[in-house]
């Protein structure tokens, strides 16, 4: 008995270790990379003998990288929207409900984001030339829509568990058809389950590689932009370009988890 404590503590020093090295997994190469935007040279490398904030600030006066940053974000929030609409009503059309096919409906649904992405890539690749779908941003925003409607069927399903069925009987009771119960009651309760899937889905498009590389046109998307300054020597700029898209789909995530909790607790 008096081995009990001492066993305790032994695996909460273990478990904080394993912590303590998975949190240096992850960020020690993120410190790095930023670090390295504050070289004053045309490579990067230790030692830094010195640092300057030109690598940052021509980031902001390079039209190149801001129009392929914009180009990125208007593709990420039109495939968002896409499939935000459309996972949403496959989650409420599967959810709480049994009909032949319903499991071969979820296993289409969900299919996307179980197929590799360059498996996906080349399969997205060969139906649009196929359907006649020029490469570029339709295309792009077409596969990507695709690859993160899973997601939002995933997250929306799970909340949709959750809702009382007596509120929606009870819309029912006062002489609220199903589409007025959806839009007053079931709609309202699965805002932060939408929200939360489209900073999601937001963040997989903004960074999703290999579909824009595989359907993009002439104009590149950031991902694609920064591999093809890397074909060319890993320069401090490219460590600039990523940290500040590092810092601002950072700033989205905290921003919108602190939002649905909020939220959450208000229901």
């Amino acid at each position: 008995m008096n081995d009990r404590p001492e066993v305790f503590r032994g695996n909460r020093i273990f478990l904080a270790c394993i912590y303590w090295a998975f949190v240096l997994y992850v960020f020690v190469p993120l410190i790095l990379m930023v670090l390295m935007g504050f070289k004053d040279s045309n490579f990067i490398g230790f030692p830094i003998k010195s640092w300057t904030l030109d690598w940052y600030t021509g980031v902001f006066a390079d039209a190149e990288v801001l129009s392929t940053f914009g180009y990125s974000v208007a593709i990420a929030v039109l495939s968002t929207l896409i499939s935000i609409f459309v996972g949403t009503w496959i989650a409420v059309l599967l959810e709480g409900r049994k009909f032949w096919g319903r499991t071969l409906l979820f296993g289409l649904a969900v299919l996307p984001a179980l197929v590799p992405g360059i498996i996906s890539a080349i399969a997205f690749r060969i139906y649009a030339r196929w359907l006649g779908i020029e490469p570029g941003m339709g295309a792009i925003v077409w596969a990507h829509a695709v690859h993160n409607v899973p997601f939002v069927v995933l997250v929306v399903m799970a909340r949709l568990s959750t809702l009382p069925k007596s509120q929606i009987e009870a819309a029912r009771d006062l002489g609220a058809d199903p589409l007025i119960s959806f839009i007053r009651v079931t709609l309202p309760y699965l805002v932060p389950a939408i929200l939360g899937a489209s900073i999601f889905c937001l963040l997989l498009s903004f960074d999703d590689f290999v579909r824009s590389f595989f359907l993009g046109g002439y104009e590149p998307t950031l991902p694609v932009l920064i591999f093809a300054k890397l074909r060319s020597g890993m320069s401090p700029e490219i460590n600039a370009i990523a940290t500040v898209a590092l810092f601002l789909t950072a700033a989205i995530g905290i921003w919108a988890e602190r939002f649905t909790r909020r939220m959450n607790k208000e229901n």
